[in-house]
């Protein structure tokens, strides 16, 4: 009964105002007076309380503080500061610039642990006396400077130098996405301004004449975090010219497109022409599109590359900057029909970025866009209305009669079968793709070992009749054999319109035609190929075929292209 009086009492006590009136409770709204005078009250301790805290905080700055003032000749409060922001995949460039600039300088770290992160640098310099910053161990990571090599630089330190006779400090941080910075960073401060310019535009210069990226492959990345992670370094292909099956000329042409121009671009700039080009290579899975690219890039040794794939096609603005500043340099696009109309860092078509890019550099930018793609018909239209972009276009087919044989006799280089029975191979498996001929020799192989037998033409024709079985429909054509004519179609169906990259014609040679502005293409005889997706690796060694024709059908005879 007690409890129950008091919680009355209490309950009275704020539901009765001044005038003793519950009328008069509510003061300034729904409030009621009592709490509104606790708080009142609270609040005046709390305004006493932090008016305290400023006078006993210590007006000095902090140890870091005062090392960059001496080095400086001036208080660091003030001094104007200069931020720099880079991909970390430069960061191995920026620690190489500095070094070359610090002369007479030195280098030092930062105490202060994991709160240091969170702060400008010049919050470290006069941050107060409850994050005590001095000068500490300088934080260092390894960084990679090619496939199989690594650089220890610098993630988190302090540059004391000059530049031009004045005293600067530059803090020079990595990229560290768990703290929210994606991007490697530099915090200049000088007390000229001019000075301060001067010396970001000799970082730059330098930064890109040292620079570790020139001359690789490199294939861009996003991180863990959504953000472009930059580049990472990759082994450049080993794939010669007999390597590849082709029918005579296309391989010669491609390079000469892509490999030529940049041979001979001092007598192309002499004359007055542009040297950016756009070579989009198509045809059905299989067929030796991503051969024909890692072919190129073994060839061009001294050349950056940048390869996208798939999503990573968004990172084209990024993947064009960087081949502008490192050329001569090769972009790759593989695949792109996959993702052209999705969106990347704007609302238009990611395949409209990428012609963005391509506009967007000088036509004297040594630099080629290599595209390939399983379902052209997907580009065509868009690439039409905005000609000169891609300036030569190729078709890489299913393999000929004679195109087989090669490839048969390439994946059958070391195993014990008759060049009749090769030849005899290759004539049924019209259709069919480099996949499908690496793919009958296991086979063969396989059955001998499962057997306990020499391996011998038996064993061929075996492995052959199980994978042309009807019941291995979906086998062939995951190796790229039986292609379905309605998927893959180049022809717009729905207005009877060719969009001009792949005329049919009747010849059985590739033949160069105009299309458009300054543009070239094969025309070839029409092949219709499947649009099933699939995703060529371009890792590997694997032996794959391409053409420049479709094909003459399932029981063609004859030798030669297409």
């Amino acid at each position: 009964m007690g409890k129950k009086n008091k919680a009355k009492r209490h309950d009275d006590a704020r539901q009765v105002g001044a005038d003793g009136t519950r009328e008069g409770a509510k003061i300034g709204g729904s409030l009621p007076k009592l709490d509104r005078d606790i708080m009142l009250t609270v609040a005046a301790y709390l305004e006493q309380a932090t008016a305290l805290a400023s006078q006993d905080r210590p007006t000095e700055i902090t140890a870091l503080g005062k090392i960059v003032e001496s080095h400086l000749g001036v208080p660091p409060t003030g001094v104007p500061l200069a931020v720099e922001q880079f991909g970390d995949h430069r960061l191995v460039d920026a620690d190489r610039a500095l070094r070359e600039l610090l002369g007479e300088g030195r280098l030092i770290g930062v105490s202060g642990g994991e709160q240091r992160q969170h702060q400008a640098f010049p919050d470290l310099l006069n941050a107060g006396a409850w994050a005590a910053f001095g000068e500490g161990p300088v934080d260092y990571a390894f960084r990679a400077t090619g496939p199989e090599s690594t650089e220890q630089v610098v993630t988190f330190g302090v540059w004391l130098l000059e530049f031009d006779g004045v005293p600067l400090a530059a803090l020079l941080r990595g990229a560290a996405p768990q703290y929210g910075r994606g991007q490697a960073q530099l915090e200049i401060l000088c007390a000229e301004t001019a000075v301060a310019s001067g010396f970001q535009a000799r970082l730059k210069q330098l930064m890109i004449e040292l620079s570790v990226l020139r001359g690789q492959v490199l294939s861009f990345q996003r991180s863990e975090y959504g953000g472009a992670a930059g580049a990472t370094f990759v082994e450049r292909p080993r794939v010669w010219a007999e390597d590849v099956v082709l029918p005579d000329g296309v391989l010669e042409g491609v390079s000469r497109h892509v490999v030529g121009i940049a041979e001979h671009r001092e007598e192309l700039l002499e004359a007055g022409q542009h040297l950016k080009r756009g070579v989009l290579l198509y045809g059905p899975p299989g067929t030796g599109k991503t051969l024909t690219v890692r072919h190129l890039l073994s060839v061009t040794e001294g050349t950056t590359a940048v390869l996208l794939t798939g999503s990573t096609i968004a990172l084209i603005t990024e993947a064009a900057e960087l081949a502008r500043t490192f050329q001569p340099s090769i972009v790759v696009m593989e695949d792109i029909d996959l993702v052209a109309m999705q969106r990347g860092h704007s609302p238009q078509p990611l395949l409209f970025e990428v012609l963005d890019a391509l506009d967007g550099l000088d036509g004297d930018a040594d630099v080629a866009f290599l595209m390939t793609t399983n379902r052209v018909n997907v580009l065509e239209r868009a690439l039409a209305q905005r000609p000169g972009r891609v300036d030569l276009a190729v078709e890489i087919g299913l393999p000929a009669l004679t195109e087989r044989r090669r490839l048969f006799g390439a994946y059958a280089r070391d195993l014990n079968f008759t060049a009749a029975a090769l030849d005899q191979a290759a004539e049924e498996a019209a259709g069919t793709t480099g996949s499908f001929a690496k793919e009958l020799m296991r086979r063969a192989v396989l059955l001998a070992a499962e057997r306990r037998e020499r391996l011998g033409d038996d064993h061929l024709d075996a492995a052959l009749a199980s994978l042309l079985d009807a019941n291995a429909t979906l086998t062939r054509r995951l190796l790229g054999a039986d292609p379905r004519p309605e998927d893959g179609e180049v022809f717009d169906q729905d207005s009877g319109e060719d969009f001009g990259f792949v005329t049919g014609g009747a010849g059985p040679e590739p033949r160069l035609g105009g299309v458009g502005t300054d543009q070239r293409v094969f025309h070839v005889a029409s092949a219709a190929y499947s649009s099933e997706v699939t995703f060529e690796a371009l890792e590997g060694d694997d032996m794959e075929w391409g053409a420049v024709a479709g094909g003459a059908g399932p029981d063609e005879t004859g030798a030669g292209a297409d």
